[in-house]
C-alpha cells in the first residue's frame, strides 16, 4: 500500500483529523481527535481506562469505523466499503498486526503452533514455508516449548508471548497494542519490551494504548494523551510528556499521596499501574 510522504521523506501510515465516535450513537468514546503516525514510529496513547484508547487502536485496525471526520492508512481513507476490497483487505490486514488487552479474545487454535500458524496460513504461503516461519518466531519468542499446548491452559504471560507472535508471524509493518503490560508479572513484561524494542528496531510502526506509565519510557519515543473527555489535549516527546505532573494527574495518570517524613506531610505523584486500574 502506497502511502503520502512527510516532509522527512517517512510515509505517512496513520492519520485521524477531528474523529468522533460514539458506542449505540449516544455514548461518546472519541471527540474531535487528530493525530498523525509515520511510519517506523514508535507512538505512545496515553489516558485513564475509559479515555478512548482502545476505541482509537479498534479504529486504526479498521474494525470500527469514525461516526464523522477522517481516518487515513498508508494514505487511503478507512471506509467499510474499502475493507469491502478482498485486495485492500488482504494487504491492510497483514501491514497491521493487533494485539488485545486481553489474548483471551484473540487466541482460539487448539494448540500454540495452530495459533502462530493461523496468520500466515491466510497469505497464500507453502506450508514448508509457514512452519520455517512459525518455526523462527516461536524460537526468537522463547514459546517454542508451549508449541503443543493449548493456549487456554497457559499463564497470562504466556497468553500474551502467544498472542503477539502469532501477531508478528504475519510480518507486519504496524503493530498495535492495547494495555500491553496489563496483568504481566516483571519478568514477563521485561521480555514484552524486548519482542516489541526488536520490533521497532528493525523498522516497525508501533502504537501503545496504555495507562502504565512505567514501561512507557522503554516502549515509545512520542506521546498523545486522552484526558476523561475522550479528547486529546496533549502530545509531545515521551520525556516532555512524562515530566508534566500538572497534565497527569489532570487526565487522571497520576495521583497525589501524602506521606510523612521526619515530622513533616510531603506529597508524591503515583502513577496508575496494572495493579492499581482505576475504572
Amino acid at each position: 500500500m502506497a502511502g503520502e510522504k512527510d516532509t522527512g521523506g517517512n510515509e505517512t501510515v496513520f492519520t485521524c483529523e477531528e474523529v468522533f465516535y460514539a458506542y449505540l450513537g449516544r455514548y461518546p468514546a472519541l471527540i474531535d481527535v487528530s493525530l498523525r503516525i509515520d511510519q517506523g514510529e514508535s507512538v505512545g496513547i496515553l489516558g485513564a481506562n475509559g479515555s478512548g484508547k482502545s476505541t482509537l487502536l479498534l479504529i486504526l485496525d479498521a474494525l470500527l469505523f469514525a461516526a464523522s471526520g477522517r481516518v487515513t492508512a498508508f494514505g487511503q481513507e478507512l471506509r467499510p466499503e474499502l475493507l469491502g476490497d478482498e485486495a485492500f483487505r488482504a494487504r491492510f490486514r497483514k501491514d497491521v498486526a493487533m494485539v488485545f488487552q486481553n489474548p483471551d479474545t484473540q487466541l482460539f487454535c487448539p494448540t500454540v503452533r495452530d495459533e502462530v500458524a493461523f496468520g500466515p496460513l491466510q497469505l497464500d504461503m507453502s506450508r514448508v514455508e509457514v512452519e520455517e516461519r512459525v518455526g523462527e518466531i516461536m524460537e526468537r519468542l522463547r514459546i517454542a516449548p508451549l508449541a503443543e499446548r493449548a493456549p487456554f491452559n497457559l499463564s497470562g504471560g504466556e497468553k500474551k508471548k502467544v498472542a503477539i507472535a502469532s501477531a508478528l508471524a504475519v510480518h507486519p509493518r504496524v503493530l498495535l497494542l492495547d494495555e500491553p503490560t496489563a496483568t504481566l508479572d516483571p519478568r514477563s513484561v521485561r521480555e514484552l519490551v524486548g519482542m516489541v524494542a526488536d520490533f521497532h528496531r528493525e523498522g516497525g510502526t508501533l502504537v501503545v494504548a496504555t495507562h502504565d506509565l512505567h514501561s512507557v519510557p522503554e516502549l515509545v519515543d512520542r506521546i498523545y494523551v486522552f484526558d476523561e473527555t475522550h479528547r486529546i489535549v496533549a502530545s509531545g516527546p515521551t520525556e516532555e510528556i512524562l515530566s508534566d505532573e500538572t497534565l497527569l494527574e489532570r487526565c487522571n495518570l497520576i495521583h497525589l499521596h501524602s506521606h510523612r517524613h521526619q515530622g513533616r506531610w510531603h506529597l508524591h505523584p503515583h502513577g496508575h499501574t496494572k495493579s492499581e486500574d482505576h475504572h
